[in-house]
């Protein structure tokens, strides 16, 4: 092997190898139990972010585990059309080109997106590769290929024919500047500081005036009511009479509603039916007139009077003015308001009444309640149940149209002589009536329709395919909770409506990636890490191993490259240790059977390897996903690095001739098989790479190996336990020095007292010297030595004679300064954990990061305090 390892140098041609192997492919023949998930398809326009890195490598890790754990392992991947996304993407290049989507007409842009996506669509597939993701690349899929996009047509006419999906005038969420309706989702509502201008409706009747308070008034223009609640005994008097509209000077009357809030504002509320959905309702109840103001280009229309042609925000602007000079604007007001924004452009969207398709969602919804409260589908981590019923049980009808080109066009034609509307999966040409042409429908499916499809099309519906039959419904699902209403409600809505049965078993919803202060990553903050410069920095095992360390369920992610670096280290280490094992075990191809040693680290090792190896398997079962890392990280760094190899090295150099080392070989070769394959999930690479250097592995795959299994035959608890008493010993002595400052390189003497052990570590004292560097071992029963450091470890009582060793008053004054910087450290910490304003703004995440520190320098401080008694008693002599 190498000295040095070299992530870049053995990569891809382990990726490649398993390509070209098979491995990632399912078998829908095999009678092994099947184990299945989907990919939350990337947009076609996408690059690997941090947030696709997390979510992948954790199903990466599932799928690598449950195949080495006898599973027929189905991970199908695929992307995602992203209508809005991709049309955005192509018109930008078009305008650069000086020409736009009207110029080219719809065929020939959706040419024009189709070239594109050949070219450019593939990108973030290559670079879900390069994270080492074992998909099933064979099953790939496209939310627009030709399976998908006949199983779109006939769940869409499915549920026309049932009198689910509808279309009709109703306020939705525009988005002005990608001119398409939204739903209620993609709308994301953003806290911004506003105004609420109160403004003067004078009464018709010449009386008097109501106030109404708005935070929108280039709106009023489309008033056709004001509503009071009729319980209001300040305006009860006013119902029925009529006010006149400002600047419009048209009157409107004064009605009452008990939506109307008394507390909001002056209890006073203007209606304007065409962009306003509660106004909308109340229109309807009250058969007022709808007056549309504000058109689909965000500018003021013809019955804006002179603001017509004027941009919204502008007309806001100028409206104010306008009602100030007239002595009609009363006051105005701060007031903190959402603001709904497009998710894709960040424009603020415009609510405004608009003809539309919708699905009616509540029918769907209470099955999908049912399947999680039952838990059919089981939502991880629970909390997120509570979320889930809340919106589910609150949900409005979806709003499924869009106003762009490039996505699954609606299968609705329309008779404009007949005033007749066809539905159907085939394409129509001519109406069955008057046989006149029929008019295609122009808009397309919400993008989030075909992916709430996923599960089942990718498995080949509505065909009853092989793969639909072995691997439906799908095993797991893992997401983060940003789509938990987008997609994964909508995925079990659908399935148990065309499957009869629900999506998948389980649904692990991941937390967000944020840089090491624990802030969302963007670009404007300057913050972000990139996923692929990080791969080639550090290395993807690497890379992967630290998003495992750091994903605890229920908690956000806090990430840097000093973390990532401290993880490269761990893989150097295990390179380095592999080797070194290697060296020792030879050319000898050792069989994994229960080889008998005499020699205690390898009763230990073999105990310890055992229960790692089950805590593991029960952390990734339970999608602990940071305890399987750090269990795994722990045993190997701790356990077999700095303690077994260095326990083993005196044997297996010749330097210790009392043990037979051919077991100790045959363990050593186990031990590390073991760590490699319980690894892989995690570090599928350097894994690889290792285990085919493992004499008799080589052209095998660590991919097709067999996660280890708990045998409980290997435990030895007695073992373990002798074991912890030699290790304690050797800690004891470890911690003397460093408390007392004694040089690494400088032996020491040590004297034990021990009345039940002393047999035991005379046996090992060879081993204990080395490890603990001690010039001379001796045993007493009586009475303790003078001038010395002592420390105990279960009733074993260990002397370090300190006289002539060190420099007591250098050390100590070391130590003084130290404690001077942990005081000042540990002040600074407590002045900002005690400030309400840090508390308040901090992420939850932050706060417990300087909590940590703080504990962390109080047990450094306790260390020190001991060290500096020691040092002052030694003085004293």
């Amino acid at each position: 092997m190498e000295k040095v390892y070299n992530p870049h140098a053995i990569e891809g041609k382990w990726y490649r190898f398993w390509i070209e192997q098979g491995f990632f492919t399912a078998d829908n023949e095999s009678k092994k139990p099947p184990f299945s998930m989907v990919i939350p398809p990337p947009n076609v326009t996408g690059s690997l972010h941090m947030g696709h890195a997390l979510n992948n490598t954790l199903q990466d890790i599932m799928a690598r585990y449950k195949k080495m754990s006898g599973f027929n392992s189905l991970w199908i991947p695929g992307t995602d059309h992203a209508g809005i996304a991709t049309q955005n993407v192509v018109e930008r290049e078009l305008a650069k080109e000086g020409s736009d989507r009207e110029t080219l007409g719809r065929e020939k842009f959706i040419e024009r997106v189709w070239k594109w996506k050949e070219q450019s669509g593939g990108i973030i597939i290559e670079q879900l590769k390069r994270l080492g993701c074992s998909c099933d690349w064979s099953r790939q899929r496209f939310t627009l290929d030709e399976g998908l996009s006949r199983a779109v047509r006939e769940v869409f006419v499915r549920f026309y024919n049932e009198g689910l999906i509808y279309r009709d005038n109703y306020i939705i969420n525009w988005c002005p500047r990608c001119k398409t309706a939204l739903s209620d989702l993609e709308a994301e509502h953003e806290d911004t500081q506003g105004h609420l201008w109160h403004i003067k409706y004078l009464l018709a009747d010449g009386s008097g005036y109501l106030t109404v308070a708005t935070t929108r008034p280039e709106t009023m223009l489309g008033d056709t009511a004001i509503a009071v609640n009729p319980e209001d005994e300040r305006y009860r008097q006013y119902i029925g009479q009529y006010v006149i509209l400002p600047i419009v000077d048209k009157k409107i009357p004064v009605i009452g509603d008990l939506y109307v809030d008394t507390s909001f504002g002056t209890g006073v509320l203007k209606v304007t039916p065409a962009h306003d959905v509660n106004d909308f309702e109340i229109g309807k109840r009250r058969n007022l007139e709808v007056v549309k103001v504000i058109d689909d280009d965000g500018r003021m229309n013809e019955n804006a009077v002179h603001y017509c042609g004027m941009d919204r925000f502008d007309c806001r602007e100028k409206i104010v003015k306008e009602l100030d000079s007239k002595g009609l604007l009363e006051n105005i007001e701060p007031y903190a308001l959402g603001v709904g924004k497009c998710y894709r452009c960040k424009t603020i969207v415009e609510p405004s009444l608009s003809l539309q398709w919708f699905l009616k969602m509540k029918p769907l919804a209470d099955p999908a309640i049912a399947a999680v409260r039952e838990h059919r589908v089981r939502i991880i981590p629970e909390m997120w149940e509570k979320v889930y019923f809340e919106w589910m049980e609150n949900i409005r009808d979806w709003c499924i149209s869009r106003q762009i080109w490039w996505g699954h066009r609606l299968p609705v034609w329309y008779c404009d002589q007949c005033n007749k509307t066809y539905v159907s999966v085939e394409d129509l040409t001519t109406c069955d009536i008057c046989k006149n042409d029929l008019r295609r429908e122009t808009d397309v499916l919400d993008t989030w329709f075909s992916s709430g499809l996923w599960p089942f099309t990718t498995l080949g519906w509505p065909m009853n395919t092989k793969d639909l039959q072995t691997f439906y419904p799908t095993s797991l699902l893992i997401t983060g909770f940003d789509i938990l209403f987008f997609w994964v409600a909508r995925m079990i809505m659908m399935g148990l409506k065309f499957m009869g049965d629900v999506p998948f078993r389980e649904v692990y919803i991941h937390a967000l990636v944020r840089d090491a202060e624990g802030k969302k990553m963007s670009k404007s903050k300057g913050n972000v890490i990139d996923p692929l410069i990080i791969i080639d920095q550090y290395g993807t095992d690497a890379f992967r191993f630290s998003l495992a360390m750091l994903a605890a369920q229920g908690r956000d992610i806090l990430l840097s490259e000093e973390r990532i670096e401290g993880v490269r280290n761990f893989v150097n280490k295990i390179w380095n240790a592999s080797r070194l094992s290697l060296s020792f075990i030879g050319d000898t191809e050792f069989k994994e059977s229960h080889e008998k040693s005499s020699f205690l680290p390898d009763q230990w090792i073999r105990s310890r390897s055992q229960k790692m190896a089950r805590e593991v398997s029960e952390s990734i079962e339970g999608y602990r996903f940071n305890e399987a890392a750090n269990v795994v990280y722990n045993f190997v760094w701790r356990e077999f690095c700095d303690w077994y190899l260095e326990l083993i090295k005196p044997n297996l150099y010749g330097k210790a001739t009392a043990y037979d080392t051919e077991p100790t070989r045959s363990i050593l070769y186990r031990t590390l098989s073991d760590i490699l394959k319980v690894l892989h999930p995690l570090m599928p690479f350097v894994t690889e790479e290792i285990f085919q250097r493992l004499p008799g592995k080589a052209h095998e795959s660590i991919m097709t190996s067999t996660f280890p299994q708990f045998d409980r035959n290997e435990l030895d608890e007695e073992a373990e336990d002798r074991m912890d008493l030699l290790m304690g010993v050797v800690d004891v002595v470890r911690n003397i020095r460093g408390e007392t400052g004694i040089a690494p390189n400088v032996k020491v003497d040590v004297v034990i007292r021990s009345s039940n052990h002393q047999s035991l570590l005379k046996k090992y004292e060879y081993y204990i010297k080395e490890l603990a560097k001690i010039g001379h071992l001796s045993f007493i029963d009586g009475a303790s030595p003078g001038h010395s450091a002592v420390g105990v470890y279960r009733e074993i009582e260990i002397f370090v004679p300190l006289k002539d060793l060190i420099d007591v008053s250098k050390e100590l004054s070391r130590i003084n300064k130290e404690l001077a910087k942990i005081d000042e450290d540990c002040e600074k910490l407590i002045q900002k954990l005690n400030n309400p304003s840090f508390m308040k703004k901090a992420p939850q995440e932050v706060i417990e990061k300087n909590q940590a520190n703080y504990e962390e320098l109080q047990k450094k401080r306790e260390k020190l305090i001991v060290s500096q008694n020691i040092l002052e008693d030694l003085s004293r002599v």
